[in-house]
This record gives structure tokens, C-alpha cells and sequence, in this order.
């Protein structure tokens, strides 16, 4: 990653550093999706189990990488400032704050999760499927935390291909092991559903693994030496680190607590309903890949150029994310919309099922194009490090808009359980509304200090 000028150069950064994580991301996706789909041709049972199962860990697992993903803008200006001492230090501080969340978050679960399942009156096969599914997944928790950091602070430096090469490594390993575990073989009694939950937990120590080699072996990352002479806990610098990421934890629980709220929500149509949900929100999230992509892409860029004291740099980059995203999702989005008979029979084989999804699928087709607007925004504030207030309005977008009126048009109206994706999609599009005068504000006062300053 270097200074560039004009668009064409910078569209071609933007795109070298785009790539790498669009391949990461869709690869990181990879699992959840053949997990879906293997379960869908064992039993709906087994699918909605993992659906629910889905919807209680996903959203904190979320949110705990988004929380440590606010480490890439820290890395990235004082990458930008070359600042090499100020990186090691927040890279090793960071591990120990880390670990010690992902601990507290097993500890919670253990002891909320059984009472939250129970209190959701699932069939009892599901609810079984489900617990068995948790307890194995939420092993993972403790190797990734540490891994996450490492992996922030490879991006930081624009090495994005690196992490795609790390995760496009581990993802066929991961496949193999849900395989194993879910249907049985060498050996193995088949687990079915639960066995996903097990495969993606042995998969995340290989995902600790193979990051720790890049940063030990590679020139560019071993120099700093981040894991030798391993510093005393530094509780100021935790709470200076924390101030930046928890508001980006916190708003990215918002946005997928709210689709795992919803899920939930959905336990009250029957199983049939929530295993059609779960295919369809599977869908949508594979195809969010690219505008969450360009958001993480942007983050990094206006990082950069903002710790290189270039602003009018970083908004050139953001013009171009905005344009980009909503061309490349558009033409994703209606080509997948033809389609929609053999995604829902990709699947599952069972008709009432799939008969479902079919609907599902037009209203998660339209969350992508809201989604398309919204995640560039949040991606270009995060670059900033402009946080808490991108944080508020996730929670007035999604918690004080999208679900209030997506459970008034399940409610009230004959669009039942499609109402919350209705209200959803809503919520998205206040959000974006919001985040466009936010962007502004923050460009404006940036522009206003450094005319001062001159």
C-alpha cells in the first residue's frame, strides 16, 4: 500500500486491496453456507437447530471481530505515520485484552445460553440439535481471539492477499471436518447438525495457527516482534484501544444481533418458517460479502491516507467505493434474482421449505441494495475513527426502527413473518440517510481544521 494520485491509480488500490478480502470474506462465508446445505438434506430438524444455534452465537462472534477489527484503522494511521513502535505495542496489548474477552463470553454462555434456548419452547429435537451445536462451536472462542488480532494487523498494512490465502487454507480444512462430523466417516460416528458446531471450533486453532506463521516468517511483520518480550498488561493502553473498538463491536452486534433477534422471532411460525429463514438470511449474507468487503477496503484506505495527513485522498477513495458498490451488487443481485428456484432448491429438498425461501429470497435481493449504501459509509467513518456516533445510529436504524416495524408488519399486517425483513430493510435505509450527513459532518470539520492549520 502506497500514496497514490488520480482515480485510475487509485481505483487500481482500491481494488488490491479489495479483492484479497472479497475472497476472504466469501471464503469465510464458505463453511456457514455447506453447513446450511448439508444440514437442509439431513433433516429440517437439523436445519433449523443450526439456525437457531446460529442466531444466539453468531451475533456476539460478530461482534467480538468487530470489536478487534477496530484495530485496523489504529495500525493503519500509524502505519501511514510509520510509526513501528506504536504498532508493536498495540498489537501486544491487544492480545491480552482479547483472550480475556473471548473467556468472559464463554463464561456467559454457559451460564444464559441454556435458559434462552429452553425459554424459546423449541421442538425438543431441535432444541437438543441446538445445545449440542453451542457448546461445540463456543470451544473456538479462546484460539480465535488471538487470531483476529494478528489478522487485523496483516490488513492494516494493505497485506490483504495474505489473509486470503490464510483463510482460503483453512476454509476446505474446515469443510472437511463439518463432513466428517455431521455424517460420519473414518471412523466417526456421524453427529449431524451439532457436528458443524465441532468442525468450525478445530478449524479456528488452524486459523490461530497459520496467522502466527505469516507473522513470524514474513520480513514485513516479523520485525516487529510481536511475540517476543511480551509486554506487562497495560491497562491505559487497553482503555485507549477499547474507546476505538468496542463502539465498532457494538455496532456490528447491532446490525447482526438484530438478524439473529429476528430468527428467533421466527421460532414462533414452526419449524418449517425458520428453517426457510435460515437459508434465506445464509443467501443474503454470502452475497453481503462485497459491500462489507469495500467497507473493510475503505477502512484501511482512509486510514491511510488520513494518518498521511491526505484528506482529500480519502475522499477520493470513498467517492469511489459508493459508485462501485452499487454497480457490482446491482448486477450480482438481479442475475441472482432469476435464479431463486435453484437456490432454494440448493438448499433443502423438502417442498414446503423451499416453497418458502422462494418468497424470502425476493426480500433479502432487496436488503443488498440498502446494504450496498449503508456498509461503505460505516467503512469510511470507521477510517476516521469516527465510532461512537456511527454507533448510535446503528442502534436507532436497526433496534429503534427496523425491528419495531418489522414486528408491527408480522403483527399487524398479512405479510406475517416476511414483515420483519420488510422492517429490516427500512431500518437500513434510515440508517444510510444518516451515515451520508455523518460522513459529511466529518469531512467538513476535517477540511475546517486543516485550513486552519495552514
Amino acid at each position: 500500500m502506497q500514496e497514490v494520485h488520480g482515480y485510475p491509480a487509485r481505483a487500481r488500490q482500491f481494488f488490491i486491496v479489495l479483492l484479497p478480502i472479497l475472497i476472504t470474506q466469501i471464503s469465510l462465508m464458505a463453511p456457514g453456507f455447506f453447513n446450511t446445505v448439508m444440514a437442509g438434506h439431513i433433516s429440517k430438524e437439523d436445519l433449523a437447530g443450526i439456525a437457531v444455534g446460529a442466531s444466539i452465537f453468531f451475533p456476539v462472534f460478530g461482534a467480538f471481530m468487530g470489536l478487534v477489527s477496530g484495530l485496523t484503522p489504529v495500525i493503519a494511521q500509524h502505519y501511514g505515520a510509520r510509526q513501528t513502535r506504536k504498532i508493536r505495542r498495540v498489537v501486544q496489548q491487544s492480545f491480552y485484552w482479547a483472550t480475556l474477552l473471548a473467556v468472559f463470553l464463554l463464561v456467559c454462555g454457559v451460564l444464559t445460553v441454556p435458559a434462552l434456548v429452553h425459554a424459546l419452547h423449541l421442538e425438543p429435537v431441535v432444541e437438543r440439535i441446538t445445545m449440542e451445536y453451542l457448546s461445540y462451536i463456543a470451544l473456538g472462542l479462546i484460539p480465535v481471539a488471538p487470531a483476529i488480532v494478528l489478522r487485523n494487523f496483516i490488513d492494516a498494512h494493505g497485506r490483504t492477499r495474505l489473509t486470503m490465502y490464510i483463510t482460503m487454507t483453512t476454509i476446505p480444512i474446515n469443510i472437511v471436518l463439518n463432513y466428517i462430523f455431521m455424517y460420519g466417516a473414518c471412523g466417526i460416528e456421524p453427529l449431524g447438525g451439532p457436528g458443524a458446531g465441532l468442525g468450525a471450533a478445530l478449524s479456528y486453532g488452524v486459523f490461530l495457527v497459520l496467522n502466527s506463521i505469516v507473522v513470524l516468517r514474513i520480513k514485513q511483520f516479523a520485525r516487529y516482534h510481536v511475540f517476543a518480550r511480551l509486554p506487562r498488561p497495560i491497562l491505559g493502553d487497553w482503555w485507549v484501544l477499547l474507546k476505538i473498538c468496542i463502539p465498532i463491536g457494538l455496532t456490528v452486534f447491532c446490525e447482526q444481533s438484530i438478524f439473529g433477534a429476528v430468527g428467533l422471532l421466527m421460532a414462533a411460525y414452526g419449524t418449517t418458517v425458520v428453517a426457510a429463514h435460515q437459508a434465506a438470511m445464509n443467501f443474503t449474507t454470502i452475497v453481503y460479502m462485497l459491500p462489507l468487503s469495500v467497507s473493510m477496503a475503505i477502512t484501511i484506505l482512509v486510514g491511510f491516507e488520513v494518518g498521511g495527513g491526505r484528506e482529500n485522498g480519502a475522499r477520493a477513495y470513498i467517492r469511489l467505493s459508493r459508485v462501485l458498490t452499487l454497480v457490482f451488487v446491482g448486477v450480482i443481485a438481479l442475475g441472482l434474482a432469476a435464479m431463486r428456484d435453484s437456490v432454494a432448491a440448493l438448499y433443502t429438498t423438502n417442498p414446503e421449505v423451499q416453497e418458502l425461501l422462494r418468497v424470502f429470497l425476493l426480500y433479502a435481493l432487496v436488503m443488498q441494495f440498502c446494504d450496498c449504501v449503508n456498509a461503505p459509509l460505516q467503512g469510511a467513518l470507521r477510517g476516521y475513527k469516527d465510532v461512537t456516533v456511527t454507533f448510535w445510529l446503528a442502534v436507532l436504524s436497526f433496534w429503534g426502527i427496523g425491528l419495531p416495524s418489522g414486528y408491527v408488519l408480522a403483527g399487524w399486517t398479512e405479510l406475517g413473518p416476511f414483515g420483519y425483513w420488510a422492517g429490516l430493510n427500512g431500518g437500513i435505509i434510515v440508517g444510510a440517510v444518516m451515515l451520508m450527513i455523518r460522513l459529511r459532518i466529518i469531512e467538513d470539520r476535517m477540511r475546517r481544521a486543516k485550513m486552519q492549520s495552514a
